[in-house]
């Protein structure tokens, strides 16, 4: 496991570096100041290519997923490591070559597919940790050979949570279609998404654990 782990950090950080790279290239064009809000609006063609990109970043990790693993589960905790990896380190790079940003609270453009998502750097760093917490919590089971199997009301609940997370910042999106500054962060809406996610994900998770715990003490 620790062979595969490290292969993935390595994934993850070179891609964060990849990320980084773009963005520095699109800030000296459209932000030779500094990024800041109200965000001015790319030209058409190059917005497209953005939003290629974006969708082309999330194929390259789903792919990676789904050449190492067949299960569903182990996919999308593979998808969920690297993806947290990634984004942090994206914000890491970020500070080393343009000392930006400023601080956790500084506000930033997060994805914009399939419209603007907003929110102060925190929130997504914590989505990150989040992700990479249940990614190993998986990962760690299957190389234990315990079958983790989540039923159907939990996908829901957990895909549930995904999205009520997404609207926290998807609402202060409006900011950058508007062109205006964002003051304000629906962080509850976030913290509610987040505890409803992994609780039912730990529970599950705990649950199957102890079962196969019990079984192997009792055979």
């Amino acid at each position: 496991m620790k062979r595969q782990m490290t292969w993935l950090i390595f994934w993850g950080v070179a891609f964060g570096m990849i990320e980084t790279a773009v963005v520095i290239y699109l800030r000296k064009i459209y932000y030779p100041n500094g990024f800041a809000f109200p965000i001015i609006m790319a030209d058409f063609d190059v917005a497209l290519v953005e939003l290629i990109r974006e969708l082309a970043t999330l194929v390259l990790m789903w792919s990676l997923a789904s050449l190492l693993y067949k299960k569903l589960i182990n996919k999308l905790a593979v998808f969920m490591f690297v993806f947290g990896v990634w984004d942090i380190f994206y914000y890491v790079f970020l500070k080393l070559f343009l000392d930006w940003p400023a601080g956790i609270a500084t506000w930033d453009i997060l994805f914009l597919l399939p419209y603007p998502w907003v929110g102060p750097i925190w929130a997504p760093v914590l989505v990150s940790i989040a992700l990479i917490y249940a990614s190993i919590r998986v990962l760690n089971a299957h190389f234990d050979d315990r079958i983790i199997t989540l039923q159907r009301r939990d996908w829901i609940q957990i895909l549930a949570a995904g999205v009520v997370i997404i609207i926290s910042f998807l609402i202060p999106g409006r900011h950058v279609i508007d062109q205006t500054i964002p003051q304000h962060y629906p962080w509850y809406i976030l913290i509610a998404g987040l505890v409803w996610g992994l609780a039912v994900f730990h529970y599950r998770l705990n649950r199957q654990i102890n079962n196969v715990t019990e079984k192997r003490v009792g055979s």
